[in-house]
């Protein structure tokens, strides 16, 4: 079946049935998100320049189409274990792996800042796919404008400490010059100070959150799923992607990898369109 025969297709599925029915290629909006017509029309005209950037970037399928942000924002609060003491005394930002949603979607974080490819900037400019970039700023202060490049496509920057240290090591003042100076910077360099901060390995103490509050953080996302170029790792036994989850990667080349952040992409935009998932930003739903 051509491009057009699918369109056609998808949308007299979706007006029979009165609900938009998620096959290979497409993910169904959330109840009360978005109407099945103005879903079914953004289908019928983002489909062909969507299907060519799939081609051009030699992906498997063409990646899912997120459905409209939600109205009403989950409520984030830690992940059960996640916690540090007087977490919800002291109203610290929470630590948290997935989002609470029912919609089929997950989102992509994208670590430190090493590699610089410009290859990477044109795969997901072309194919509309969304991430948020956690900066350190030891790695990222040669190349400000790269991230520049990032953050004016739409993608969110976050803070990942000045030098990347393992934070429970150090004291509060330590760790509080980590995460305030690279506020700093942030607001200089890219005119914004991120509420989003995420702890070099994911670890982090009572300090660190108490840190990042007064720092004006507001959440600290880690992660459920990590990719590589060559395999996927899973915090969860049963090794599932499941709605709202947070998925690592890192800014890498071929110097740490057996390839490029372009094959990084390619392995998780395969993977997680033929479960059935739709990258949507993180920051819509916070």
């Amino acid at each position: 079946m051509g491009a057009r025969g699918l369109l056609a297709a998808l949308a007299g599925a979706a007006l029979a049935s009165g609900c938009a029915r998620p096959d290979a290629r497409e993910v169904r909006p959330a109840p009360g998100q978005e109407r099945v017509g103005s879903y079914a029309a953004r289908l019928r005209a983002s489909y062909p320049a969507r299907a060519a950037a799939a081609r051009r970037w030699d992906l498997e399928q063409v990646p899912l189409l997120p459905p409209k942000p939600p109205a009403v924002k989950p409520e984030i609060t830690p992940r059960a274990g996640f916690e540090v003491g007087h977490q919800r005394d002291w109203d610290l930002p929470p630590v948290f792996t997935t989002v609470p949603t029912k919609d089929r979607v997950v989102f992509l974080t994208i670590d430190d800042g090493a590699e610089k490819d410009p290859r990477f900037l044109r795969m997901m400019r072309d194919l509309n796919v969304p991430y948020t970039a956690f900066l350190s700023n030891y790695l990222v202060k040669d190349d400000y404008g790269y991230f520049r490049t990032v953050q004016g496509h739409g993608n969110t920057l976050g803070n990942h400490t000045l030098h990347h240290p393992y934070l429970p090591g150090l004291s509060y003042g330590e760790q509080r010059h980590e995460i305030c100076d690279m506020q700093d910077i942030m607001q200089r360099q890219f005119g914004r100070r991120p509420t989003a901060f995420r702890p070099p390995y994911g670890n982090y103490n009572q300090d660190t959150l108490r840190a990042a509050k007064s720092c004006g953080i507001r959440y600290a996302p880690i992660w459920n799923e990590e990719v590589y170029v060559d395999h996927w790792e899973f915090r969860a036994d049963d090794q599932r992607i499941r709605p709202g989850d947070i998925v690592l990667t890192h800014f890498r080349g071929r110097r740490e990898w057996n390839g490029t952040m372009t094959d990084d992409m390619r392995r998780f935009l395969n993977k997680v369109t033929a479960e059935g998932f739709a990258v949507a930003r993180l920051e819509d739903y916070l």
